[in-house]
């Protein structure tokens, strides 16, 4: 049976994943609707190499070029996402959001209605909307199958269960998550000043796109993942650790309170989450041997917090979704930008963290949970503003 495909994000590195993994099986697939914030080139070469007929590209100059270039064709081409209702008249069987930053929250929200699975791959949505995800997912009976390397390895772990239950998981003493340790593990914390943008995006071991690069190397990625485990697994926070692993081999350890543990480990190769998503009984990676040199060089160190002080916002951080959470992913989206357009320098991005996540008004976010998604939307608008006052 041919599976119908949405991709969310389709000219970012998820997205062309996902595309590679489909292009190996093509016949099993029919992608439906890509979309593209700005590179409309890649979206309408996607879009011929796959026969997609639907395209939404939400950067208004490149919607005009695109749907000049789709003109004459059986393209149709959109600028917002209020569209799927117009694109679908049936449920596609899966997709994927691979949106970076806040900018997929709303994307996710809206598209539950219209698919039977959403792979997540938007950290930044489930960290600011995870209940108003869980609602809707109940409502439309719509699964979840979290994409990040290491929740995805949780989830495989605990027997893939329903993300929507309520309970907590009794049965688990921690969680412990891995990072590299990007690329300034070794770096002296007095150089830190001088980190160019070059070299915060050169990451060690992940092929990535800029804007998750920086996250990896401020270790800001690592702190978003233990609160997307916290709200994906329902598990106390103060129950979830990092451990530096540079080989990148391991991916999480569940330690059970039955004295088990489990260690889910694969070659640091996005694809492997992606196509087990897609498709749980293909056969793409049976050449791939067992790299036993990385099982013999295990090792794990605790997060350096004085070289990496961002990892001390998970302190006392609350249980459960919370506005202070738009806040954290706001502020650094907007921080992580003020960098790559070299407006700030790289220690920056956590001073003036700290800096906006302290103000009075700010704090007060954590006793608030989100009701709707135009609340999530005004408190990072206000966020983001305060950020760029504060920086420029």
């Amino acid at each position: 049976m041919i599976k119908t495909i949405t991709i969310l994000g389709s000219t970012g590195s998820i997205g062309k994943i996902l595309l590679n993994v489909i292009k190996k099986n093509k016949k099993n697939y029919n992608v439906v609707l890509l979309t593209a914030n700005n590179d409309y080139k890649t979206l309408h070469s996607q879009a011929k190499k796959f026969k997609v007929n639907n395209l939404i590209i939400t950067n208004k100059e490149s919607f005009k070029i695109l749907k000049k270039k789709c003109s004459k064709t059986n393209i149709k081409v959109f600028n917002n996402f209020d569209n799927f209702k117009e694109i679908f008249k049936t449920k596609v069987d899966y997709t994927m959001n691979s949106i970076v930053g806040f900018a997929g929250l709303k994307p996710t929200l809206n598209i539950m209605k219209f698919t039977k699975n959403i792979a997540i791959a938007n950290k930044e949505s489930i960290i600011c909307g995870w209940n108003l995800i869980k609602k809707k997912s109940i409502l439309n009976k719509t699964k979840i199958i979290p994409i990040d390397s290491e929740h995805f390895s949780i989830w495989t772990s605990l027997n893939k269960f329903d993300l929507n239950e309520k309970k907590i998981n009794n049965s688990i003493q921690n969680l412990f998550i891995t990072a590299s340790g990007g690329p300034f593990k070794n770096t002296p914390v007095e150089n830190f000043k001088k980190i160019t943008v070059n070299q915060a995006t050169k990451h060690p071991t992940w092929k990535m796109g800029q804007k998750i690069s920086i996250d990896s190397a401020t270790l800001v990625n690592k702190l978003f993942e233990v609160i997307e485990a916290q709200r994906l697994f329902n598990i106390d926070i103060n129950k979830i650790f990092i451990k530096i692993h540079p080989l990148s081999y391991v991916h999480s350890i569940i330690r059970f309170k039955n004295g088990l543990i489990k260690i889910s480990a694969y070659e640091p190769d996005m694809s492997i989450p992606i196509a087990n998503s897609l498709d749980e009984n293909h056969n793409y990676y049976l050449k791939k041997k067992i790299n036993f040199q990385s099982l013999n060089d295990l090792n794990f160190t605790d997060v350096d917090q004085k070289k990496f002080p961002i990892i001390k916002i998970l302190n006392k951080h609350p249980n459960h979704c919370t506005l202070f959470d738009t806040a954290l992913v706001s502020a650094n989206d907007e921080l992580v930008s003020l960098f790559l357009n070299k407006k700030i320098s790289f220690n920056d991005i956590f001073k003036k963290l700290f800096k906006i996540l302290n103000l009075k008004n700010i704090k007060k976010l954590k006793k608030k949970e989100p009701n709707n998604y135009k609340e999530i939307r005004h408190i990072s608008d206000f966020v983001r503003l305060k950020t760029r006052n504060l920086c420029i």
